[in-house]
């Protein structure tokens, strides 16, 4: 029998990530293989989850729903503060960080009546993601 990935191998796969309406929001291809350790904290759930008991060579499609993935968005994220409290030049879309140890990203949603409406939450948070993964090492 062919060796299996396990928790605590170093394992590496080819992947394609899709939203459910089919858009690839990340993928490695054109890259080298990802490389993680299986069970790993670093990693969602669902695709921990996937990767274990594969086989070198294996093929799967998955499909990890938000509370495997990047879990619901948190209303307590979504922050609204005074457009002279961030840069000049920010425009809807743009990334910003708090600055501080903790090193929290926002994403600013809106920007109307000298507010800005920050979002913290991860862009994948409340969405279903597919991955096509291959297993292409155990190490």
């Amino acid at each position: 029998m062919s060796e299996v990935a396990k928790a605590g191998d170093q394992v590496s796969i080819n992947y394609t990530g899709k939203l459910a309406d089919g858009t690839v929001f990340d993928t490695s291809e054109g890259r080298d293989a990802f490389q993680f350790e299986a069970g790993s904290p670093n990693i969602i759930i669902g695709m921990n989850d996937a990767v274990i008991g594969m086989a070198v060579g294996e093929e799967k499609t998955v499909e990890i729903p938000p509370d495997q993935a990047y879990g619901q968005p948190d209303g307590e994220l979504i922050i609204r503060v005074a457009s002279d409290k961030i840069p000049e030049d920010v425009n809807v879309g743009d990334a910003l960080s708090d600055g501080t140890d903790s090193g929290q990203n926002w994403i600013v949603t809106e920007l109307v009546d000298g507010e800005a409406v920050l979002d913290g939450n991860h862009p994948l948070a409340g969405q279903t993601l597919t991955f096509d993964i291959k297993l292409v090492s155990i190490d």
